[in-house]
């Protein structure tokens, strides 16, 4: 496929694309030099792309933009939503010329350069989606030193599949901490939050609403979340495959044993839909952007929502797709009592939303931190706290 270019005059290394099924784009090296593999994935964000970048859901991740012109707005040191950049890859059309905003400390190609990160400009970003739509997310590499793409495909084959990955305990905090309530604002809830992943702006979302949150890593027990007293756990986002992180699955169902309020989003929601007996899949291309239809299936409500998953769970069969008309979903039965599906997508019917009925859980596949995204989702927050108000 045709090369692609840095937009602003300046040449950078010949670079490749490699897909594992052998299709291969040339393009424009920037960032890092050398060479990276990862899964190739399509992200539909205009903006956000700094909070992109440092999303810990994307750990082992080579991500290409939809959006034409990346780089804009520079890098600043604010937006961040993790300790580090976490693609393995990134993929542009063109690299803005100029760093233009107020914030702007440095540009996208110094940053990636700064962290290891390799990227590629291509002119076929177009393509490589409407291919990854058509064929499914696969393993790729972008390379500025291999010449053969033939042979950098067969590597590319030979590297580590998303199914199995267990990597919510490569990016989670080694060690607890806290996030405290802005000055001001008093404490009135004490959450455990297990990182399997988490961004910067969730805890700092809860802590804004009251909250103490006591942020723990990915592999805590049950007994340990339980042992700092918590008035609610949430479970967060995170990368890999939902089905190898057993350790949280027993933490929640833990958790659900003790009734303590619960909630959790993206991959937290798929650890709580195997906690309750549900299977998980992995999706043909995954959800990734910032304008995903979601429906409440109890009030027919739509919200446009900010999505990064390429797992989910599966419908249980008692539930069934109907709920989509707004009529509400049919409950299922579980362990710790009936379960309903309370969102789906739009665009495709996949779950996004469980709730038990008789005990205080609830969890949605979605970003309610909207880092970046559309705040519809925000209130989620708030309905956390009020199960927490209430005890129940």
């Amino acid at each position: 496929m045709t090369s692609g270019k840095l937009g602003n005059g300046t040449s950078g290394p010949p670079a490749l694309l490699v897909l594992e099924d052998g299709t291969t784009f040339r393009g424009t090296g920037f960032g890092a030099p050398g060479e990276t593999f990862g899964e190739a994935v399509f992200n539909t964000g205009m903006t956000g792309y700094q909070e992109t970048l440092t999303d810990p859901s994307y750990c082992r991740q080579i991500v290409a933009m939809t959006a034409p012109h990346i780089g804009n707005t520079g890098i600043n040191d604010e937006d961040n939503e993790s300790r580090d950049i976490w693609v393995s890859g990134f993929v542009i059309r063109d690299a803005s010329p100029i760093a233009s905003n107020w914030r702007s400390v440095r540009t996208l190609d110094d940053e990636l350069g700064a962290r290891g990160v390799t990227a590629i400009a291509i002119s076929g970003t177009r393509a490589l989606t409407l291919h990854l739509r058509e064929r499914g997310a696969m393993r790729a590499a972008i390379s500025t030193t291999a010449s053969d793409p033939a042979e950098l495909a067969d590597r590319v084959r030979a590297s580590p599949s998303m199914i199995g990955a267990d990597l919510a305990s490569v990016v989670s905090t080694p060690a607890p901490y806290v996030v405290e309530p802005p000055a001001g604002t008093p404490v009135r809830y004490q959450v455990a939050a297990v990182d399997l992943g988490i961004k910067t702006a969730t805890p700092l979302s809860m802590a804004r609403l009251g909250c103490r949150v006591h942020v723990l890593p990915a592999t805590s027990t049950a007994q340990e979340i339980l042992a700092r007293g918590p008035d609610g756990v949430f479970f967060s986002n995170g990368p890999g495959d939902p089905a190898a992180c057993g350790y949280a699955v027993d933490a929640m169902r833990g958790v659900l044993k003790a009734g303590v309020p619960l909630f959790g989003i993206c991959l937290g929601s798929q650890v709580l839909g195997l906690a309750l007996g549900l299977d998980t899949y992995k999706l043909r291309f995954g959800h990734r952007g910032v304008n995903q239809p979601v429906q409440d299936r109890r009030t027919g409500k739509v919200q446009i929502t900010s999505h990064n998953h390429g797992f989910a769970v599966a419908m249980p069969v008692s539930a069934g797709a109907g709920g989509m008309s707004g009529t509400g979903g049919a409950s299922f039965e579980t362990e710790f009592g009936p379960a309903e599906v309370t969102h789906v997508n739009l665009n495709d019917g996949v779950v996004e939303g469980l709730r038990l009925l008789d005990s205080p859980a609830f969890a949605v596949q979605y970003h309610p931190e909207a880092a970046p995204g559309p705040h519809d989702a925000q209130g989620l927050f708030g309905q956390f706290c009020a199960l927490m108000e209430n005890g129940s």
